[in-house]
């Protein structure tokens, strides 16, 4: 083995230096940044268009569900009216039938001095044209 002297000045290979190139526009590398950066934002704008569409989807459910809620409730008031309407005819139909029943319009008429015809003055009126 040889003696090294650790103390001795080194003899050190200078350092290769790689050959410079020379700085030319790199075209191949930019192009598929901007393509992936584009496509991107392309998915990413697709994103929030859907996004947007599903929100006015949902929207316009909701408004169709709050409208059809509205009807019903509509309706259901209109079936509250009709029915007190019903009962209130019903309770009007009953008093007109009992005040001209026949027994009260007689003592009506017995109060008034009115006495009823007997079965054997009672004739008929004919009222139709002769001609005829």
């Amino acid at each position: 083995m040889a003696a090294v002297d650790w103390f001795a000045p080194a003899e050190v290979a200078e350092p290769v230096r790689a050959p410079r190139r020379r700085h030319t526009p790199a075209r191949r590398p930019a192009s598929p940044i901007r393509s992936r950066r584009k496509a991107t934002q392309r998915r990413v704008r697709g994103h929030i268009v859907w996004m947007i569409l599903l929100a006015l989807l949902l929207f316009g459910v909701v408004a169709v569900n709050v409208a059809v809620l509205r009807a019903h409730v509509a309706v259901s008031n209109l079936d509250q009216k009709r029915a007190q309407l019903e009962a209130k005819n019903q309770a009007l139909r009953s008093a007109l039938s009992a005040a001209s029943s026949a027994p009260r319009v007689e003592a009506a008429a017995r109060r008034r001095g009115y006495v009823p015809a007997s079965a054997g003055n009672t004739s008929y009126l004919d009222l139709t044209p002769r001609g005829r």
